[in-house]
């Protein structure tokens, strides 16, 4: 028995058939079969039987999966340190971001990295929140960034910034100064899609108000980036974070207008996985993080 066999029958088990492992592991069929044969015959038992012709993972395969599946990474982390220790670790840096984090707030980040680390291979992905954190449970990427809280002990969870929601408007809009909330009973608003974590805070925040089923809801667009390109034709009004429309407010294609005693602040977290040992390249990025955006994005 090797590592080779306990990856196999990662694979099996995850793709559901013998086929579909010998695929993705570049092997012939009778090779996963015998590869899988010879593990069982380490054990003694059967780790998969057949029923109805389908390929079914028996109880000592599911007492073994996650063992096997922690020790296949444990070695594939054991190569990267040793690699690293002799100075012929190619360095990558996978990272993950919610999409306003990782439109707006990522490319000045990375850029900095970049700058900083040049020899650096990094990789940006965007998703929702929950798609972010599984992509982090699955070791697709090494760090998430994310808007939404996240509570969970397979998780290191740290706040590293904050952002405050704004209500902006067009720039010649009659409002002006400081405005009571009651006053966006009278406009159309624009929002994000139902599910939006913005969206929820916003919700919450008319509810609370008593004004929620008030207002009229004129318009749902899928990005901030539509969302801006709206208030700023006229469309309507919006609450959006500061850190999305920071440009468009330095500029004047839209205009920031306070809402009496209304501070609406949300956290932007970094969300890693709670290992012993991080390649070099994340500790790096980490500390950039901590050096330069770990502020309030007000300032």
């Amino acid at each position: 028995m090797n590592i080779d066999h306990l990856k196999t029958f990662c694979l099996i088990v995850e793709e559901g058939s013998i086929t579909a492992a010998a695929k993705l592991s570049f092997l012939s069929q009778p090779a996963v079969t015998r590869q899988l044969h010879q593990l069982e015959s380490y054990y003694g038992t059967l780790l998969f039987e057949r029923a109805k012709g389908k390929l079914k993972i028996t109880k000592t395969g599911e007492m073994l999966y996650p063992i096997a599946k922690s020790i296949v990474k444990d070695f594939q982390l054991s190569k990267e340190i040793i690699q690293q220790a002799k100075n012929s670790y190619n360095q990558v840096l996978n990272v993950g971001a919610s999409f306003t984090i990782g439109e707006f707030l990522l490319p000045k980040m990375l850029g900095d990295f970049k700058n900083l680390y040049p020899e650096t291979n990094v990789t940006l992905t965007i998703k929702n929140t929950p798609g972010i954190l599984e992509d982090l449970s699955e070791d697709v990427i090494d760090i998430a960034l994310v808007e939404g809280h996240v509570e969970d002990g397979e998780f290191s969870v740290e706040k590293f910034s904050d952002d405050y929601l704004i209500l902006v408007c067009p720039p010649n809009h009659p409002w002006d100064g400081e405005i009571p909330v009651e006053a966006l009973k009278t406009e159309r608003m624009i929002w994000r899609e139902p599910h939006s974590g913005t969206r929820h805070i916003v919700e919450n925040f008319l509810k609370e108000n008593g004004i929620l089923h008030e207002i009229e809801s004129y318009m749902v667009l899928g990005s901030m980036q539509a969302i801006k390109s709206a208030v700023e034709a006229g469309l309507g009004i919006s609450i959006m974070p500061k850190l999305v429309v920071k440009r468009e407010l330095e500029l004047g294609l839209i205009k920031k207008v306070d809402m009496k005693g209304v501070h609406l602040t949300r956290s932007l977290w970094m969300v890693r996985k709670n290992q012993r040992f991080q390649k070099e390249a994340l500790q790096q990025f980490v500390t950039l993080i901590h050096e330069k955006y770990t502020e309030n994005q007000d300032t």
